[in-house]
């Protein structure tokens, strides 16, 4: 597949009217040459050491000899099983790598305890897990890392043969793992998470898993001196112009539709989504990504605010206001990673700190330290307790005038809604089609995000980018909890502090935020459908 990037309507007159001044500023040729100036003075701090992506792709040829080794060490003691903790960058390239080469990977990138169960619980004998935290110190990563040391000691396995370790160099992640005996793979460290999909992150869970990652990095490699061109045909450039100013009728179009069609790609959009709303969502700016499918609403709506980026298998054409991608799977990771630096720039943000994702954080480990209650329901409806924060539900009585009381927020010109699923994806996966049927009611843009790995990617987007958006965060007890060894606080404790810290940092943020509590995520779920009908 040829990498090619061709667009259409306001698009192209976005590109027309940007690609020369980006030429002439030399940006493509800079940013492969790791100019890190590119993103103004007060950037310059976080950018000089976040550019390492810019050559993974031939810097990790040499992870390449060790990872295969080691899944032929594997293959030969029958472990055939690989399961990835990690949460955000650590974990949305590998599930894109695995799913689009067809390989079974379980990615683990939750802490609801019944997919934390599912995952711990299913052949252990045949298990290996490779733990992935890019600072080694995400609490989430840690737990995970803990209920499956419990579990291979229980069956009788050694831990330090079913346990790898990828991390930065010197975090606290790997002097554990030393010490512990663990196999480690150290991380390039001038490389931010949601940039890493060719590092070490990438590479291990999806080589493990059975992926040809000697093919992916050939891919990557063959288009680096094309994106590195200052050059008119130089696909980044199209790209990054095209999601950071294209015009629509009230100003930038800054919400990008991605759509998947006949591309061989799966999967993709939740990578970019990451991507893209965690490096450009701050100080009051950004360019919201929602992963579409070719049927969603948003596509046929008319919505001046939102451009289409389809992802097919050969761009040669475009409809109107669009833009179409095509490209290997290891050509795109790397074009869009130029694509969103570029636009960045042109925006006027630095695309490699992210700010606010540390504020939800914060404020989960403040309610996990003190412990305090849950406030009570403003009303429960049937099995579904209601709370908002910055949202009035004055009238409301039960989720139909709740949600009601959510859209009636909603900025039609401009707002979004962010669903919030703090749900075992591997058992309600059909919490999904409430993004379809609101996007359906509202006529607005709508997000979808599996909690809380949401929380490390577009929770970067959602506190710093525009105050555009309402909030509905979706939240269920689980079946069977877990304690998390070594700690004082179960897996159902953390992810309800998860969710009422980020709920109180939004509302802090002037952000409207309702939170269904359901006590039957299935039965809940399809009690919300109905309230939508």
């Amino acid at each position: 597949m040829s990498l090619k990037v061709v667009a259409g309507g306001s698009a192209a007159s976005a590109v027309a009217s940007k690609v020369p001044q980006l030429i002439a500023d030399k940006v493509a040729s800079r940013i492969h040459a790791k100019d890190f100036t590119l993103w103004g003075k007060d950037a310059e701090a976080e950018s000089s050491i976040r550019l390492g992506w810019v050559k993974a792709a031939f810097v990790s040829e040499a992870l390449v000899e060790r990872i295969l080794a080691l899944r032929d060490e594997f293959a030969a003691k029958g472990v055939d099983r690989f399961v990835l903790c990690g949460m955000g960058g650590s974990s949305l390239a590998p599930e894109v790598i695995t799913r689009t080469a067809g390989v079974d990977l379980v990615v683990l990138d939750s802490t609801n305890a019944d997919q934390v169960g599912h995952a711990v619980n299913s052949h252990i004998e045949r298990t290996a897990i490779v733990v992935s935290s890019k600072s080694g110190s995400t609490v989430e990563t840690d737990s995970q890392k803990r209920v499956f040391e419990q579990a291979f000691e229980q069956a009788g396995i050694d831990k330090r043969d079913r346990i790898v370790i990828v991390t930065d160099p010197g975090s606290p992640m790997e002097k554990a793992a030393t010490e512990d005996g663990y196999r480690i793979f150290n991380a390039d460290p001038n490389v931010g998470g949601r940039y890493s999909a060719l590092t070490a992150f990438g590479l291990v869970p999806s080589g493990l898993a059975g992926v040809d990652i000697k093919q992916l990095l050939a891919d990557a490699q063959s288009v680096a001196n094309l994106l590195a061109s200052d050059d008119e045909q130089n696909p980044a450039l199209i790209l990054g112009a095209a999601l950071g100013a294209t015009p629509g009728e009230y100003g930038m179009r800054d919400k990008i539709g991605i759509v998947t069609e006949d591309s061989p790609i799966v999967g993709f959009g939740d990578w970019a989504e990451q991507l893209i709303a965690e490096s450009t969502g701050k100080l009051g700016k950004g360019i919201l990504p929602v992963v579409l499918t070719p049927e969603a609403a948003e596509l046929h709506s008319g919505l001046a605010d939102l451009l289409a980026v389809r992802l097919v298998a050969d761009a040669t054409t475009v409809r109107g206001d669009e833009v179409a991608v095509s490209g290997s799977l290891g050509a795109q990771f790397v074009l869009w990673e130029y694509a969103t630096a570029i636009a960045s720039r042109l925006i006027g943000i630095n695309p490699f700190d992210q700010p606010d994702v540390e504020s939800a954080k914060i404020a989960a480990r403040a309610m996990l330290t003190s412990r305090e209650p849950v406030a009570a329901p403003a009303f429960t409806s049937g099995d579904i307790q209601v709370r908002s924060l910055g949202l009035s539900l004055d009238g409301a009585h039960d989720v139909t005038s709740a949600l009601a009381s959510l859209l009636k927020a909603l900025d039609t010109d401009n707002g979004y809604i962010s669903v919030q699923a703090y749900l075992d994806r591997t058992s309600v996966a059909e919490a999904a089609d409430l993004r379809d049927l609101l996007a359906t009611k509202s006529r607005r843009p709508v997000t979808f995000g599996w909690a809380p790995r949401f929380l490390h990617s577009t929770g970067q987007y959602h506190k710093g980018g525009p105050a555009q958006g309402v909030y509905l965060q979706i939240v269920s007890a689980a079946k069977h909890d877990i304690a998390v060894p070594g700690r004082d606080f179960t897996f159902a404790e953390l992810i309800a502090s998860q969710a009422a810290g980020d709920a109180k940092v939004l509302a802090e943020h002037g952000r409207p935020v309702l939170t269904l509590t359901m006590s039957d995520a299935a039965a809940g779920i399809q009690a919300i459908k109905a309230a939508l009908a």
